[in-house]
């Protein structure tokens, strides 16, 4: 039993930190946008999303163990130089739009807190790049997770305090809002940065302990992505409970203050402060998983060894944009780039997908017909119903 239990997690790690950072600052704040709207409508949804999760997340941890690589070396290894090139192109801009959205979420924990959100975000950068500069990834890794977990924490005793309310949790309304929310939560569940991080943490991972890779791994990774997959959409399900029933700003979205005054009844009067430190502390998490994916993935086709190089070019346009959008506008931004998630989403679940399969790469351990339909349908459901979702929510 200790030996199993050792085993899990030393292959828990990766799949447990992609679920952590799925749970960033833009999907709380879109989560809480779901309760304040439409009260605990989306529950189904978000646990309809389980599966298309765990499906596309286990095919990034299954290259990951096969091939003892990180993405970028696996495509650079098995395709032409052009191919890879190619390839690369979607993860470089998906992680500029993570980087977006993430720097966004920052700026609404900032604007919750008080801090002017220009100087706050240029800091921000600043600690960013140091970590990046300074490898200190493990250290602020730890940090972070503490305190992103305390805010989940806080959620999940606020919702107890509350109680559940008679709200009805399934409940399709099909105005443009809602439809908007959809594209939106299927950005926030299902992220690029994700596919690319466990890959090449899970290669890297097994790399480390083990010289060959056996059917009790991959069913380990199995089992490690389902639970996590599962936590993750159980945490989002919480958040929109929580804030079902808290009134939302004159405009669309929710307000910075209710998001604030949401931890009320557990923090009282330093409600702001939990929040906001939490929020800007799941948004870091998600920052430094980008920096790591970026690092892993688009340097190694690539070929950059300066890696920090890479940071600045992917995240200092994605500053730039943030700069210029109002801060009054910031939730508003937030929900956007989820939106636009879907959209970038396309790219790195098409090049998964074609990897999983192959079985040059995967020997055995390809996707057999059945999962090759399940990865295909559980792909072009996120996609499809995403992007036509958003399509018709602004026409």
């Amino acid at each position: 039993m200790h030996r199993r239990l050792s085993r899990l997690f030393r292959i828990f790690g990766p799949a447990w930190i992609t679920m952590l950072a799925d749970m960033d600052a833009s999907s709380i704040i879109g989560a809480a946008q779901l309760g304040s709207a439409f009260q605990y409508s989306f529950i189904w949804f978000l646990l309809l999303l389980i599966l298309p999760l765990y499906i596309i997340q286990e095919a990034s941890g299954r290259i990951g163990a096969v091939t003892r690589q990180g993405l970028g070396d696996t495509i650079r290894s098995n395709y032409s130089k052009a191919t890879a090139s190619l390839m690369v192109i979607p993860m470089f801009f998906a992680d500029i739009a993570t980087y977006v959205a993430e720097f966004l979420g920052i700026g609404v924990g900032l604007e919750i807190l008080g801090i002017p959100l220009y100087a706050g975000i240029i800091a921000a950068y600043a600690i960013f790049l140091v970590v990046a500069f300074t490898r200190e990834y493990e250290n602020a890794e730890r940090i972070l997770v503490a305190v992103s977990a305390l805010l989940v924490f806080g959620l999940f005793a606020t919702l107890l305090l509350r109680g559940v309310k008679p709200y009805p949790v399934f409940a399709i309304k099909p105005s443009p809002q809602y439809l908007f929310l959809a594209s939106a939560t299927i950005g926030a569940v299902v992220m690029p940065f994700m596919l690319f991080f466990q890959a090449s943490a899970t290669g890297a991972k097994i790399g480390e302990r083990r010289r060959l890779v056996d059917e009790k791994v991959v069913k380990e990774i199995k089992e490690n992505t389902l639970i996590g997959a599962i936590v993750t959409e159980l945490l989002m399900v919480v958040v929109e409970m929580t804030f079902a029933g808290v009134r939302a700003s004159p405009g669309t979205f929710i307000s910075a203050q209710s998001l604030a005054s949401v931890l009320q009844p557990i923090a009282g009067r330093f409600s702001p402060y939990v929040f906001g430190i939490g929020l800007i502390a799941s948004g870091f998490l998600a920052l430094i998983v980008v920096a790591l994916a970026s690092a892993w993935s688009v340097a190694e086709v690539l070929r950059i060894k300066k890696r920090q190089l890479l940071y600045v070019a992917e995240s200092l346009p994605a500053i730039l944009l943030v700069l210029l959008i109002p801060p009054s506008m910031l939730i508003n931004g937030v929900i956007d780039f989820l939106v636009v998630f879907v959209f970038v989403l396309l790219g790195p679940a098409i090049i998964l997908g074609m990897i999983a399969q192959n079985r040059k790469i995967m020997g055995r351990f390809a996707f057999s017909k059945r999962e090759a339909i399940a990865y295909w349908l559980a792909s072009a459901f996120v996609l499809v119903f995403g992007i036509a979702s958003a399509i018709i929510s602004i026409w």
